[in-house]
């Protein structure tokens, strides 16, 4: 009895307000004194078949939805990479099980997700259980956006065959994940090529680089080619004049310098489309096995020196799903505060909105410390451009290429598209 009236206070503690379960008492003590005061064949009968309904009630509270557990797997599109990217959707399948052997016509399971800026979506689904107790729910979220998403509590509400009572439990299902920026496949890019349009003095340096007897795939023929080049095999098989492709002497290394000022974007979706932009340069650089580094500024500046290693890589594009445009300032003085982190003789890719004098001066501060700048220039994506022009101040030196969508990006860098 003591425990039945502990149960009956935590049942009120939950609820905030009267609990039906009172009435299932009231009745059970009601029948007792009638079957006592009364007696009689009727009144036993009447007793047996209400304590038979209060031991269930009760049961439910105690064995059912309170005591509920499960586990949860997270896939993309039926697919088990643990690989998310902006604009994709998750499947969760979740498994419950809950103790004891009285049946429940139905549970209603509550999910709350949370993205690490704050932001929330519930999931609400009904299941219904098997004899044993078990169930699985199947649902998929909407297309996310890059950040950290985790579940919390899943809530399970239940209700007796007969209506009378409601019952509520939470179990923790862990289900963390990273979304990763959106990105677009880069299949070539200009600025490592005999042929750059990216004039200036990049281009001379990348040009000079001494070739290697290795062979590194095919290319068109170019006019001006020498014959030994000409890949006969390949021209032979495909009708086309194609010519070898030599890998060079290693390739000067790059560092991403990712503008994250607040005053310097008009919304968050132009800043999105700058870490994407970010974030597919990154893995075209581990894909061709550069020297790639990252710089981005903000309220605190974080950087990773060039690197050709996947851990590095992956190190480059969990900082990416947590940044935020949130810096103050000036950005020449963020620069110049870890101007000993740029290595001299690489290339300086600034990827900014920024324009005219702001931009000047982040390519003098790259040429006085001996590196080669060039510029991504985010728009605005409700901008007019279609990314193919290479803008060039003759006076300053100034060469940058304007973008208002990911999807110009392989244009923009190697003027080719899949």
């Amino acid at each position: 009895m003591r425990a039945l009236f502990s149960y009956l206070r935590l049942n009120l503690q939950r609820q905030h307000q009267p609990s039906k379960l009172w009435l299932v008492v009231l009745v059970w003590v009601g029948c007792l004194l009638y079957m006592l005061f009364q007696g009689g064949k009727t009144s036993v009968m009447l007793f047996s078949m209400v304590t038979l309904l209060s031991l269930y009630l009760i049961g439910g509270g105690f064995r059912g939805v309170g005591r509920a557990r499960g586990s949860r797997h997270l896939s993309i599109g039926g697919d088990h990479s643990e690989i998310i990217h902006a604009g994709d959707q998750v499947q969760v399948r979740l498994n419950v099980t809950i103790p004891g052997f009285l049946p429940l016509p139905y549970v209603i399971v509550r999910e709350t997700l949370k993205r690490h800026n704050g932001e929330s979506w519930s999931f609400e689904e009904s299941l219904i259980p098997s004899m044993r107790g078990k169930g699985e729910l199947l649902f998929q979220t909407p297309p996310l956006e890059r950040g950290r998403y985790r579940f919390y509590g899943t809530e399970c509400i239940s209700e007796d065959i007969f209506g009378l009572l409601e019952n509520r439990g939470k179990f923790n299902a862990p289900g963390e994940f990273l979304v990763l920026p959106r990105t677009v496949f880069v299949p070539y890019w200009e600025m490592g090529s005999r042929h750059s349009r990216l004039g200036g003095q990049q281009t001379s340096q990348l040009m000079s680089r001494p070739e290697t007897n290795q062979i590194n795939g095919v290319r068109d023929y170019v006019y001006g080619d020498r014959i030994s080049r000409i890949h006969w095999n390949a021209t032979a098989r495909t009708g086309i004049w194609k010519s070898k492709e030599f890998e060079h002497e290693a390739l000067p290394k790059t560092v991403l310098v990712l503008d994250g000022m607040a005053e310097h974007y008009e919304s968050g979706a132009q800043f999105e489309l700058a870490v994407s932009v970010a974030s597919s340069m990154l893995e075209y650089g581990m894909r061709e096995r550069m020297g790639m580094g990252l710089f981005t500024i903000g309220e605190e500046n974080y950087s990773f020196l060039p690197t050709d290693h996947a851990s590095d890589w992956h190190r480059m594009q969990v900082h990416l799903v947590d940044i935020m445009s949130d810096g103050r300032g000036e950005m020449l003085h963020k620069l110049e505060k870890d101007a000993r982190l740029f290595p001299a003789g690489s290339l300086f890719v600034l990827i900014s909105p920024l324009q005219g004098d702001k931009a000047w001066e982040a390519f003098q501060f790259a040429r006085l410390r001996q590196m080669n700048p060039v510029q991504i220039r985010i728009e605005s994506p409700d901008q007019q451009g279609n990314g193919q022009e290479n803008t060039v101040d003759p006076v300053r030196g100034m060469s940058s290429y304007t973008l208002n969508s990911l999807d110009q990006l392989p244009l923009v860098l190697g003027g080719r598209t899949l």
